[in-house]
This record gives C-alpha cells, structure tokens and sequence, in this order.
C-alpha cells in the first residue's frame, strides 16, 4: 500500500489541526478562570437563571437543569453538566 503526497500532506494537516485545537481549548480554559475570578472581585451579579438552576437540583431535577442551562447558554452536554455541577459546589 503506498501513500502519496496528498495523503500524506492532508494527514499532516489534520495533526497540525488537532494540535491547534487543543493549544485553543487550554487557552480558552484560562480565560475562562481569569474572567471568573475578575467577576467574583468585581462583584458582577451572577446570571438570573442560576437561582432557577439551583431551585431545580435543590429539588433533584438535576437532569432539567442541564437542559436549561444548556438553552440558556448555547451549551453542549458536557458543558451544562460542568455548569450545573459548579453551582452545586459553590451551593455548599
């Protein structure tokens, strides 16, 4: 089986991609902690919707509020997960 050099390039491309990706997704994870402790020093009043968040997992419908939060925010499964599950930690 031979490979030629498109193949080859498009395989190279591909890696440089996904490297690129994941240099972003830690950039971007920074960012996020950085903006988090500038709005906790700041005091700049939390989303409205989070009270209606903890209301649900206070009430053990943790599985609704994923789903509104991810309307809320445009999130995916795993990032209104990582939500819900944060306002759980700062409940306690």
């Amino acid at each position: 089986m031979e490979i030629n050099f498109i193949e080859l390039l498009i395989l190279i491309m591909i890696i440089y991609l996904l490297f690129t990706i994941i240099k972003l997704e830690s950039r971007l994870k920074g960012i996020t902690t950085t903006l988090e402790q500038i709005s906790k020093h700041m005091d700049v009043p939390e989303s409205p919707i989070n009270e209606e968040l903890r209301d649900l997992i206070k009430d053990g419908h943790e599985v609704k509020a994923i789903k509104k939060a991810r309307e809320a925010f445009g999130l995916s499964l795993v990032e209104g997960k990582q939500y819900v599950d944060a306002l759980k930690i700062d409940k306690n």
